[in-house]
């Protein structure tokens, strides 16, 4: 697809979610509601949201550490930039230039740091589909007064989730101590796959074993988990003191179940993920918990506000004072990835030597 294309498609997208999130709302009557948010519990969920940069600074650290001892300043630096790149711009560009960034200033191959970012997608993952199928299954996730069927469909996908999840952290040490199995093992499978698919199939294993081959300690990969599961409980506290500042009755378990929707909603390829974020936790609030759609929307509103807009300033104002452009940035980092082949069958374990 060609660039414009592509903006035109993400523009598109972005305005028919953003359409789906206005359809039922008084923009006056969302005003409003926005000013009448409990500042208490609007100022945990910025400080959750602050808290969450330095969770995902440590975890970096934990799966460099194969590569060498990272500095928690350039780690925590470099992944502010990054979310705050992908909060300004569309198709998440934040996840190549910080990588690319940490590399250039630690001396480390670019190829084996671009990988471990595969590894922490890969734990987010399976963290919040964890999270989701422990707080649905043991505490009350607060859907009284959701019909039969919504809460059927809950639970059911509460146990797919902690099945799913408890076999892919099997599968992430298992690949981790021979990373090349899980290529052979989908060698048969893309044999008999249409071309294209197996070549998109064919190079995300690729890059998944990659990833592994990078890090592959046991005891970086158990702490890198579990700050992964710290860093989506703080999430969910975010998310939970957005819905008590508006006034709305979400447990805390509850809030899981709104990760996942914004899990989903955030992976649209939109600028800050605008419409999908508003989109995703406004669906969740007024379908799973009754919340009027107005508060549900303007809850929605000062949360994304949260999320992204101070991670976005001080992004700006990091590569402002080293005398960096977003454009040329992200272009260096663009052009960095496409030179540097991702690491196939044991180059992995190279780069980490």
């Amino acid at each position: 697809m060609s660039r414009h294309l592509r903006t035109i498609a993400i523009v598109g997208l972005t305005g028919g979610l953003l359409a789906f999130f206005l359809r039922a709302v008084d923009p006056a009557v969302v005003w409003r509601e926005m000013r009448g948010g409990d500042p208490a519990w609007l100022g945990l969920a910025l400080a959750s949201t602050a808290f969450l940069h330095v969770l995902r600074a440590w975890r970096w650290q934990v799966l460099l550490l194969p590569l060498g001892l990272a500095r928690f300043t350039n780690a925590l630096r470099t992944t502010i930039i990054g979310f705050g790149l992908s909060a300004l711009l569309p198709a998440r560009p934040g996840e190549v230039v910080r990588p690319y960034l940490l590399a250039r200033r630690e001396g480390f191959s670019k190829t084996a740091t671009f990988t471990t970012i595969v590894v922490e997608r890969l734990f987010d993952l399976v963290s919040v589909l964890l999270l989701f199928a422990v707080s649905s299954t043991f505490f009350d996730p607060g859907l009284t007064q959701a019909g039969e069927g919504i809460l059927t469909a809950v639970t059911v996908g509460a146990a797919v989730s902690g099945v799913g999840a408890l076999l892919a952290i099997g599968l992430a040490f298992a690949i981790a101590g021979r990373p090349v199995v899980l290529i052979r093992l989908m060698g048969p499978l893309t044999r008999v796959l249409p071309s294209r698919v197996a070549d998109f199939a064919g190079g995300l294993v690729e890059k998944v074993a990659a990833g592994f081959s990078v890090v592959r300690q046991p005891g970086a990969l158990i702490a890198a988990l579990g700050l992964s599961l710290a860093h989506w409980l703080v999430l969910a506290l975010g998310v939970w003191s957005a819905a008590l500042a508006y006034g709305l009755r979400v447990p805390f378990s509850g809030s899981f179940l709104l990760l996942v929707l914004l899990t989903v909603g955030v992976a649209v390829p939109s600028p800050g993920a605008v419409g999908g974020f508003h989109a995703a936790l406004q669906l969740g609030l007024t379908e799973f918990f009754a919340a009027p759609p107005d508060r549900a929307a303007a809850a929605a509103i000062v949360l994304h506000a949260i999320s992204y807009g101070p991670v976005a300033l001080v992004c700006l104002a990091l590569l402002a004072s080293e005398g960096i452009t977003v454009g040329a940035l992200r272009r260096a980092a663009s052009e960095e990835e496409t030179a540097a082949p991702m690491p196939a069958r044991g180059r992995g374990e190279e780069s980490a030597s």
